[in-house]
């Protein structure tokens, strides 16, 4: 059986005329929800919003599902005189620092992780994906099963070479920031009683806040029958969510079918994940990449190729494969959205910086 699927994508809202970000989510969500009710949400500063699809079983209801989410929240932000921007960070800079939503979460959250909050530095995007599972063992089986395949996954979606008004380096900076917080890392190999374990002693501890906060690269949902992968950039470009959801759903639809063999889970100790993962953060999938199977250097290229033959079985049982061949073959030719952004940046004339977020309100919309 496949696997149902779902995507949760955070996008930015920008100010018309300065591109940057700008407090603006009460009115835009209130605007969206007229239309997509509690699929659109609040998220921890009130320059985002998140949206969120139901749960799908094809390629194209999911696609259909974030091509209606994306249109709802970018005419709500219209009207608030702003942009829907989907990008990993804020391009440009906020003019003034942006207030956290007033929720009691999330002033809780503001005064214990102070240091991560002050400056806006945190004002990060992701695309978060759920894989549907039976119950928390099989979810925690996915999750282990599938983390080493996750940093390329990752490079595939990265989606923020600028911060700050500036170049990072990285074609994902939102990996790199995000990384500051608590469990925002890979996850470890766990079944049931030690996930219980670890998630009570983490809270217990004063570590994390609540089990929400369990920032886990894949992890068990607290609240959905799910398994969840958060390495994804936000991205503007829709048809790479989609790849990416299908992958990994491809990839658990595999694992699935297979279970009965009992195969243990991949040796991937987690600082070697955590050292490919920045590999994918900074160079995507041109150059090198980390091994997390091996720990060796090798092209970048060649575990994408691995990732799909592992997928493959998979993604034939959902009917999903040929339309994964295409839009990795797009994307490779196009560029990832990192390399996007530099090339809207390089063309952009005088217009500098204001250019790239322009490029990316236009894409985020354009379905």
């Amino acid at each position: 059986m496949v696997p149902t699927l779902g995507v949760e994508e955070e996008f930015l809202l920008v100010d018309r005329l300065t591109r940057a970000p700008v407090p603006r989510a009460g009115p835009v969500i209130e605007a969206a929800s007229y239309f997509l009710g509690d699929l659109v949400q609040e998220e921890f500063y009130r320059c985002m919003v998140e949206v969120c699809t139901r749960p799908a079983t094809t390629a194209t209801d999911v696609r259909a599902q974030l091509a209606l989410l994306r249109e709802a929240a970018a005419q709500a932000a219209r009207a608030s005189d702003c942009l829907l921007v989907a990008s990993g960070t804020a391009v440009v800079p906020p003019d003034a620092p942006i207030p956290v939503t007033d929720t009691p979460r999330y002033r809780r959250m503001a005064r214990q992780f102070g240091a991560l909050v002050d400056g806006n530095l945190g004002i990060v995007c992701g695309c978060h994906v759920h894989v549907g599972a039976a119950d928390r063992a099989q979810a925690l089986f996915l999750a282990n099963h599938v983390r080493p395949w996750l940093p390329a996954l990752q490079a595939l979606a990265v989606n923020s070479p600028f911060a700050g008004g500036v170049d990072t380096g990285f074609a994902s900076w939102r990996c790199v920031e995000f990384g500051r917080w608590p469990t925002a890392e890979p996850s470890p190999l766990l079944d049931s009683a030690s996930y219980e374990e670890s998630a009570s002693a983490l809270v217990d501890s004063g570590i994390l806040m609540d089990r929400r906060m369990i920032y886990w690269f894949a992890r068990p949902s607290e609240h959905h029958p799910t398994v969840e992968f958060r390495v994804a950039d936000t991205n503007a470009d829709l048809d790479t969510t989609v790849l990416v959801a299908l992958l990994l759903r491809g990839l658990c639809a595999t694992l699935l079918a297979q279970a009965e063999e009992r195969r243990p889970p991949p040796d991937a100790p987690v600082p070697r994940l955590r050292d490919a993962h920045r590999y994918a953060a900074q160079y995507g999938p041109t150059g090198l990449a980390l091994d997390p199977f091996t720990g060796e250097r090798v092209p970048a290229r060649s575990l994408i190729t691995a990732l799909v033959a592992a997928a493959a079985p998979g993604l034939r049982a959902a009917g999903d494969e040929a339309e994964v061949h295409r839009l990795l073959g797009a994307l490779l030719r196009k560029g990832t959205g990192a390399a996007r952004q530099r090339a809207a940046l390089h063309r952009s004339g005088g217009r500098g910086l204001r250019a790239v977020v322009d490029h990316l309100a236009d894409l985020t919309t354009w379905a």
